[in-house]
């Protein structure tokens, strides 16, 4: 019987730097998604386990505290970004978990050069940032399904009282 052994998963969370240099070693497409990742629920499992099921490799673009705050308000994100990129590291599915500060991951997405790009439901092809130089390249869009009845936002409304 073999024993799987994980990676800890400090050792997947990585710079910019240390993703780009992770990216030139890797055999096999690389899958990027993004998102904040706040309370991870059962939408956020899907849409990365599908994500996982399109290459190789998957790496999970992760906005930074300052980031959340300006396209969410000030009272989020409810974990901080070094909480969120650990539980997120943690799962089998994730190869490596970078921090971005941009409102959007175009840049980063332009750094690592994934062969495909993936997010939730709620997204179109046309409007997933950074799919325009995905697909340039020859790469695809990917759209998972959203699961139905599964949002951060209504988690913290219900933990609120004010719905759910």
């Amino acid at each position: 019987m073999d024993i799987l052994t994980p990676r800890p998963p400090a050792e997947k969370i990585r710079t910019w730097d240390e993703a780009a240099a992770w990216r030139q070693t890797l055999n096999g497409p690389l899958v990027f998604t993004n998102g904040v990742f706040d309370l991870l629920h059962p939408g956020h499992i899907d849409v990365l386990t599908g994500a996982r099921t399109q290459g190789a490799h998957l790496v999970v673009g992760l906005n930074s505290d300052a980031s959340v705050r300006r396209l969410k308000g000030p009272e989020r994100p409810v974990r901080t970004e070094a909480e969120r990129a650990y539980v997120l590291a943690a799962l089998e599915c994730v190869d490596a978990v970078v921090i971005f500060g941009e409102d959007t991951p175009r840049d980063l997405v332009r750094r690592l050069a994934p062969d495909v790009i993936v997010k939730g439901g709620d997204y179109s092809p046309d409007t997933v940032v950074g799919a325009s130089d995905v697909v340039a390249r020859g790469g695809r869009v990917v759209i998972i399904p959203l699961t139905p009845g599964q949002s951060t936002s209504g988690i913290i409304d219900k933990l609120r009282g004010t719905g759910g």
